[in-house]
């Protein structure tokens, strides 16, 4: 069955789980394309989940609860994702009308396959350089589709859910995701790997995913500074970095706590992130950018203008002088990087992460307690919430503080939290004790795939006098 655009303007299909940031983008996408779209989530009615409901109903989309209900004999494809269990309602509905039951990531390839795209791959970094890509050849006036992980401040500030965009262009952006395997089923037009490193997957396991996407993209470009990544060099068609390997060559003129500026081509521009690691996200689009056909000056301007990826490293200054950092950090390599782009900010971190799963815990546990080990300073603190479970079957046997037992002594303390109030509790006794709030202090809230993480981000904020100046 094709099930490109073209080919489905007429036809029905279904999302079960369509809350979750990738199935929901998908779901956004085809409805604008003229699908009828139908779904189901188990968290229909979680107030958590309240702001991606009202936005596919917007768009036209119809949601219903996850009991079968929404499955009828005229949908014509079940779309599902690797986290929905067999055993689903939906499932068992589909099969008994005979329906098609297809991944999200055929669906998203065939997507892929029709459009002139560009596949965004790497362990890190994926959604600020989606993001990046889109909102610079947007400002080129080259009118981009979007199907992506987070959503886009400048995609919510139109009333959009931020995570999915119809152009007007055969240009589209996708987030090659490597969780769960399938960006191996993507031919794009042009593809950009950022990094690898251990995350969801063996690095040789996701070395190869990689190295198939380049064999299957018309174009490629992969970072010449990663050193786990030079054996793809050579099959790709040209590369970027900051060293002089490097074809499309830039260069960090400065760094600072709330902007990096970099130059590549004699132009020099500052986006409003920190860290090196968003220099080289920087990098990576405007290379792209350049192969499609973008001007130096106008893409200098967009990036100086980019306005950024919920939960990616988004701070808010309270009015007892603590800045509060919310980001979705959730592997080694991002949670190093987001802590060492905190540290500008602040003498001492209040580093609180909730690890998601008890299998991505299990598999990235002695990488966790190496990178906590490194990047804390001895006037840090760390807590560690208890795992997000997000349901279905799983093996319960890690725990948090188990992290913290791997760490052995370490400088800086730690707290294996009970919940959330507890962490509330750490950061008043913290900063009271060792400053009043004078503004030394930064929070840092890390962690991935519970839509209430953002809500306790803003709570942290309330709790600590409310944003600056309200």
């Amino acid at each position: 069955m094709s099930m490109s655009p073209q080919a489905t303007k007429k036809q029905k299909i279904h999302f079960v789980g369509i809350f979750g940031s990738g199935m929901s983008a998908i779901a956004q996408y085809l409805a604008g394309t003229g699908v009828t779209v139908t779904g189901s989530d188990r968290l229909l009615d979680s107030p958590d989940i309240a702001k991606v409901k009202e936005a596919l109903l917007t768009c036209g989309c119809t949601v219903h609860p996850q009991d079968g209900g929404g499955i009828t004999a005229d949908t014509d494809t079940v779309c599902v994702s690797t986290a929905i269990e067999e055993s689903n309602p939906d499932i068992a509905a589909a099969r008994a009308l005979n329906i098609p039951i297809l991944h999200r990531s055929d669906l998203l390839a065939s997507v892929v396959k029709s459009k002139k795209s560009v596949a965004v791959a790497g362990t890190s970094g994926k959604s600020t350089v989606t993001a990046m890509i889109f909102e610079l050849l947007t400002s080129c006036g080259m009118s981009p589709s979007l199907i992506s992980g987070a959503a886009l401040r400048s995609l919510e500030r139109r009333g959009m859910l931020g995570n999915a965009y119809c152009g007007d262009s055969d240009l589209l952006v996708v987030e090659a995701d490597e969780s769960d395997g399938t960006l191996v089923k993507y031919e794009p037009h042009a593809s950009v790997v950022l990094n690898l490193s251990k995350d969801h997957k063996p690095e040789d396991e996701v070395f190869e995913m990689f190295r198939k996407l380049i064999a299957q993209s018309s174009w490629s470009a992969i970072n010449a500074d990663d050193q786990k990544l030079r054996g793809l060099t050579a099959t790709a068609s040209t590369t970027f970095g900051f060293d002089g390997a490097a074809a499309f060559k830039g260069e960090i003129a400065d760094i600072k706590p709330l902007s990096t500026t970099i130059k590549f081509n004699d132009v020099s521009t500052t986006l409003p992130l920190p860290g090196a690691h968003n220099a080289s996200n920087l990098l990576a689009a405007l290379c792209v950018c350049k192969h499609l056909g973008c001007d130096d000056r106008k893409l200098s301007k967009a990036a100086a203008d980019y306005k950024g990826v919920d939960r990616r490293f988004a701070v808010t200054r309270t009015n007892m002088g603590v800045a509060v950092i919310d980001d979705f950090a959730h592997n080694p390599e991002k949670i190093r990087a987001a802590v060492n782009a905190a540290k500008p900010l602040a003498d001492k971190i209040i580093a609180i992460y909730q690890p998601h799963g008890f299998g991505p815990t299990r598999f990235l546990k002695n990488e966790y307690a190496a990178t906590f080990k490194e990047v804390l300073r001895p006037a840090d603190t760390l807590c560690l919430l208890p795992i997000y479970y997000a349901g279905g079957t799983a093996v319960k046997d890690i725990e948090s503080k188990d992290i913290i037992e791997l760490m052995g002594n370490v400088p800086f303390k730690t707290v294996a939290a009970d919940g959330r109030d507890d962490v509330i509790n750490i950061i008043k006794e913290s900063i009271s004790t060792n400053n009043n709030g004078a503004g030394d202090d930064a929070v840092l809230l890390m962690g991935a795939r519970d839509p209430s993480l953002s809500q306790f981000a803003r709570r942290i904020v309330e709790a600590l006098g409310g944003e600056l100046g309200d």
